[in-house]
């Protein structure tokens, strides 16, 4: 058996996804990413067991990718209005192309879960951070029951509800905030 080149999987990967950008996700298969990569059918099941475990890694790599971006893109100084930002930043990306690589997902929900949990991992330790950037918290709300970890958590879960609602801003999510830290 031939060890596995990320190359090749990289290629396979770019193929699939402009497939799905040009074509829709619904013309994504095996032998569209084979013919559109060069390579041989047989080639992408060494790297994939199925179309849907393709359209997983894309969605991963389209997360890691987003939450990388919105790092840059968010530059407002107080946690709720970083927040805000957060969660404008996210809702356009769903809207885009994001929302329908998730939507696509259907046949692996319970190992997308699991996968996709390490993205919300990130996205707490992003709030984490941003707690903690911003001087205008109380500290004395923090303790051993109640702590920053705790509250990211909180907001995520939250702010992954509204984003899946559709909400056009998480803007009553953020006046709870605002009466608990400041």
């Amino acid at each position: 058996m031939r060890k596995k080149d990320d190359t090749m999987r990289g290629a396979l990967l770019d193929a699939a996804r402009e497939i799905a950008d040009v074509e829709g996700i619904n013309a994504v298969n095996i032998r569209s990413i084979a013919q559109r990569a060069g390579a041989a059918t047989g080639t992408v099941y060494n790297y994939f067991s199925n179309k849907e475990e393709i359209l997983l890694a894309l969605t991963e790599e389209y997360w890691e990718q987003t939450l990388e971006e919105m790092g840059k893109a968010v530059t407002e100084g107080s946690f709720c209005s970083q927040l805000q930002e957060i969660y404008t930043f996210l809702r356009a990306r769903i809207e885009q192309s994001a929302g329908k690589l998730m939507n696509s997902l259907g046949n692996v929900e319970t190992v997308g879960t699991v996968r996709m949990a390490s993205m919300q991992s990130a996205l707490e330790t992003v709030f984490i951070q941003c707690l903690k950037e911003d001087g205008e918290i109380r500290e004395e709300i923090w303790s051993e029951n109640f702590t920053r970890e705790q509250f990211a958590h909180f907001i995520m879960i939250n702010m992954m509800m509204l984003l899946k609602m559709k909400a056009p801003a998480p803007d009553y999510l953020i006046s709870i905030i605002k009466r608990i830290i400041y």
